[in-house]
């Protein structure tokens, strides 16, 4: 029995040894098989885990590209700048830097604690920015220094820069990209680095994935702490795309010029490419405020300024018509075959419905008038009755072939639609019938119109060709050549057939330009009362006209209503400039020229100016004369392919 407990001890043993012999041998073939994937398999893993250690990319960011005006002078362009930065990793004490730099560059306890900030929320090896915009005076001193700052690099590199504010509202402005940006911008992923300003409002945000470029990349090889040991390579990355619009730098400087210390907008369009020649609104800002990181105070008196200087009036600034819509009333009522324009209609200075008063602008009237004398002296009284037979419907319906109502560009984010009413609408939006009596105000643009200064430049852009709808444009876009060949033929083509229908209609099926109108001679009638509005005596702008013939344009004046005038003030004869600045109302001018052989169109606006007459024409003659002395500089800018 003892002999048997031994035998049992000793198989017992021996199973517990051989089974761990068999895990050591599982253990070492395990061990083995891990070295031999190491070294097989993943090798290349951790090679690449170890370059990343013995090496270190530091991107930085390429100019942006250029935009300039039609004829190459820059619009936002590149400065050098000098910047500080500082890699956390090189630094042995990073206090022991900050109060070096403190001193150095008079830094505040505050802008400390934002750099501390900045380090804690990045790698250490990521360079912080303490400054993107350093003077010469503090970059020459932190370069004397430099031996006593470990972890700074002083860096030369490149900043957006705005020549002049006559632009900033087209243009727009770039700024430090956002949470909001990189969320929304897929192409910011691979485009960021140190210093990256992305574009904010405008063409500098349209073009920003363009204009941005690629990074460009520095490669280190750094030893075991972390410092860089030398310089392996450079890419010196992309820059950005140059591009060319179709402004002209010098009237949307002299437009700006003649806008000082006003609020309003100016629009200059070519009724046929429909390049936008000007857009201006005023008052500007200085779009390279923003670069570096606006202040506070300078962004609070843009906030709290009364006229708004961050709206762009142009496409972003509604406003009732006034007047300036009798000419789609005018031409609505003509093709609709509602209204005979040999008719005539006394006008004693008001007219009633269903006992109310409708004014016309002059109290005691304008006396019998024809519609072509109503157009010319804007006779409030004329275009009531003009509206009543219309209708708002079929007005409403003109009025959207002709760009009122939705954007004109589409591709500035501030641009609004605007209000085209109607029946539907106000049903829609209001939850209201319409009344007869809103036919009569929407006649002559008051009511619930609402619309853009660059609509306005359109809808007279396309009344100016001869009733031919035309897509806007700012930018370039690379097939001028053949587009002029095109345009030229277009305009010869439409000269030669402008006394016959038929050949004018298969004129217009050739170039598919989609006509607006259904009878040519209604669109003549309006251009016609257009003239003598302004060459004419007791045109609206007759005192603005110009007299030589190659100057000669054709406008229609507009009274844009803010508040309506009470009886009493009638009563009173209480004149615009009377009232309180915000209830004043807003100066309207649209236009074309030269009249013989039209090119452009013009849209002024002048908030709380009173009467376009005496506001908005006399901007709009000298803008007018400055774009048509440039017009054949312009021709030839083309001809030469300067633009392509």
């Amino acid at each position: 029995m003892i002999r048997s407990g031994s035998e049992n001890k000793l198989n017992l043993l021996g199973r517990r040894m051989f089974i761990l012999s068999a895990a050591k041998a599982v253990v070492v073939f395990g061990i083995v098989g891990r070295l031999i994937s190491l070294q097989i398999n993943e090798s290349k893993k951790y090679k690449t885990l170890s370059d990343k250690n013995r090496f270190r990319e530091w991107k930085f960011a390429p100019p942006r590209g250029l935009i300039n005006d039609y004829f190459g002078k820059e619009i936002a362009s590149n400065k050098q700048v000098y910047q500080l930065h500082v890699i956390p990793e090189n630094s042995e004490n990073l206090e022991v830097l900050f109060f070096r730099l403190k001193t150095i560059l008079n830094l505040s306890e505050k802008e400390i604690v934002k750099i501390r900030k900045k380090i804690k929320s990045q790698k250490p090896w990521d360079p912080v920015i303490i400054s993107d915009n350093l003077n010469w005076s503090d970059f020459s001193k932190i370069n004397l220094f430099l031996h006593e700052l470990q972890g700074v690099e002083p860096v030369v590199s490149v900043a957006r820069m705005y020549t002049e504010s006559s632009s900033a509202h087209v243009i727009g402005y770039v700024s430090k990209a956002s949470k909001k940006d990189l969320k929304n911008k897929d192409y910011l992923e691979n485009k960021i680095a140190a210093g990256t300003r992305v574009g904010k409002t405008g063409l500098e945000n349209i073009l920003d994935s363009k204009v941005l470029g690629d990074v460009g990349y520095k490669r280190y090889e750094v030893n075991a702490f972390g410092k860089r040991i030398k310089e392996i390579s450079i890419d010196p990355g992309k820059p950005g795309l140059n591009f060319k619009t179709t402004l002209d730098l010098d009237v949307q400087k002299l437009s700006s010029k003649l806008l000082e210390n006003k609020s309003g907008s100016v629009c200059v369009m070519d009724i046929y490419r429909g390049d936008i020649i000007a857009m201006v609104s005023s008052p500007a800002f200085d779009s390279n405020k923003f670069v570096h990181g606006i202040k506070q105070k300078d962004w609070n008196y843009l906030m709290k300024h009364r006229d708004k200087p961050l709206i762009n009036k142009a496409v972003a600034g509604l406003y009732p018509p006034g007047s300036t819509i009798k000419l789609l009333s005018a031409i609505s009522a003509l093709e609709n075959d509602v209204f005979n324009p040999k008719k005539v209609i006394h006008c004693n200075g008001h007219t009633e419905l269903h006992g109310e008063k409708y004014h016309c602008w002059k109290k005691k009237g304008h006396g019998y008038m024809d519609m072509r004398e109503a157009i010319k002296q804007s006779c409030d009284v004329y275009f009531y009755e003009v509206s009543r037979i219309l209708g708002i419907d079929r007005l409403a319906e003109t009025a959207k072939k002709f760009g009122l109502g939705k954007p004109v560009l589409g591709d500035f984010v501030e641009e609004k639609n605007g209000v085209v009413p109607n029946t539907s609408w106000k049903k829609r939006n209001i939850g209201k019938n319409w009344y007869l009596g809103e036919t009569l105000h929407a006649g002559i643009g008051q009511g619930y119109w609402q619309t853009s200064p660059l609509q306005l430049c359109l809808m007279m852009a396309q009344i100016a060709n001869g009733g031919y709808e035309i897509k806007p444009r700012i930018i370039l876009d690379g097939n001028e050549k053949e587009n002029f060949k095109n345009l030229d033929q277009f305009i010869s083509d439409k000269k030669l057939f402008s006394d016959d229908v038929v050949s004018l209609y298969e004129f217009i099926a050739k170039f598919k330009y989609r006509s607006l109108f259904r009878n040519p001679e209604n669109i003549k009638f309006v251009q016609d009362a257009l003239f003598g509005a302004t060459n004419e005596p007791r045109g609206t702008s007759y005192r603005s006209r110009l007299t030589k013939k190659e100057f000669t344009f054709a406008g229609k004046t507009g009274t844009s209503q803010v508040k309506r005038f009470t009886e009493l003030q009638r009563e009173l004869e209480i004149k615009n400039e009377e009232l309180p600045y915000e209830d004043r109302d807003h100066a309207l001018f649209v236009a074309f020229a030269p009249y013989q052989d039209p090119r452009y169109s013009i849209s002024v606006l002048v908030e709380h100016g009173g009467s376009g007459s005496k506001s908005a024409a006399p901007i709009a003659k000298e803008v007018i004369k400055k774009v048509l002395e440039k017009h054949s500089l312009r021709e030839s800018f083309r001809d030469r392919g300067e633009t392509a």
